[in-house]
């Protein structure tokens, strides 16, 4: 018999501000733990120096998990020119060194091929898997190896300072499965001068907010208190990039039991992708067919 896990059935977001020096790994049980909840998951990983918004689910919230990692994110972040590492980031040995250093203009005039719709090769310290092994456990072993490119969505990419002639500040907005050390060594080749990450911050992620983070000082402070419980934001946040059509009482009964259920007419159209509501809170997420939602998900608040 499975062993029943022990814990508090809480279902939200608890969006965190992540601080450096901290996996996205040790925050989520950080969570569990100040909470005491029975489940948690986060929704993007963050490089361990990297800041910002790390948002963390809990209980039937971990099924709109993929709503979030699939949204929109922003960073913010800065780059230095004149050198390469091989992690693309400020904790890799330097590889190559230039003296070559553009000019804002050129900076600028370099950012436009990364935006758009474009193919990106991640960095070979990272976890994409490679024959079934992380790339970065392949990298620390030394063996050869090579990343295949990925599909990317930038939405927007924009240098927002210039602090000195060895740094560039950026602000980039993109889709699901964007690596901000990439577009660091990417754009410092596409200059002649190599460039790798000094900082990184995402500023927010999806319908989530760095400056409505609750700190890591904060979650300490008020760990195993009823006070922690009030940052929990609602699960339906999570499905926020999503259409939303109110069920009668049957069909939210049909629905929690994974069968189709009846909802009331509204503009979205057959076949689209959404989530069902019963008196405020979430019911399912499937697809609309004729009046009805054919659930995909089924939470069980």
């Amino acid at each position: 018999m499975a062993r029943k896990r022990k814990g508090r059935d809480l279902s939200g977001w608890l969006v965190v501000d992540k601080p450096a020096g901290m996996t996205s790994t040790a925050v989520v049980n950080k969570v569990r733990w100040a909470l005491e909840a029975k489940k948690a998951g986060h929704a993007g990983t963050l490089d361990p120096e990297a800041t910002g918004v790390l948002a963390v689910a809990l209980g039937e919230a971990t099924k709109t998990v993929p709503h979030i990692t699939d949204a929109l994110k922003a960073y913010a972040f800065t780059v230095r020119l004149g050198q390469a590492t091989n992690t693309d980031d400020a904790e890799g040995e330097v590889i190559a060194e230039s003296a070559a250093r553009p000019t804002d203009d050129e900076i600028k005039s370099a950012l436009g091929p990364f935006i758009g719709d474009i193919m990106q090769v991640p960095p070979k310290y990272s976890a994409v898997k490679i024959d079934g092994q992380r790339a970065y456990k392949l990298a620390r072993d030394g063996e050869d190896f090579e990343v295949e490119a990925r599909p990317l969505w930038v939405e927007e990419l924009v240098m927002t300072d210039r602090p000195d002639a060895d740094h560039v500040e950026l602000e980039m907005t993109c889709g699901k499965g964007g690596y901000v050390r990439a577009i660091a060594r990417d754009l410092g080749a596409a200059l002649g001068c190599h460039g790798h990450v000094v900082r990184l911050r995402r500023i927010w992620s999806g319908p989530f907010d760095a400056e409505d983070g609750v700190t890591l000082a904060q979650i300490d402070e008020m760990a195993r208190t009823p006070a922690l419980d009030d940052f929990i934001r609602p699960l339906e946040e999570g499905l926020a990039d999503l259409p939303e059509v109110k069920c009668t009482a049957e069909g939210a009964a049909r629905l929690r039991n994974g069968n189709p259920g009846t909802v009331l007419p509204s503009d979205v159209e057959y076949g689209d992708e959404c989530w069902a509501s019963f008196e405020g809170r979430a019911v399912a997420v499937g697809r609309y067919k004729a009046g009805q939602l054919h659930p995909s998900r089924v939470f069980n608040l």
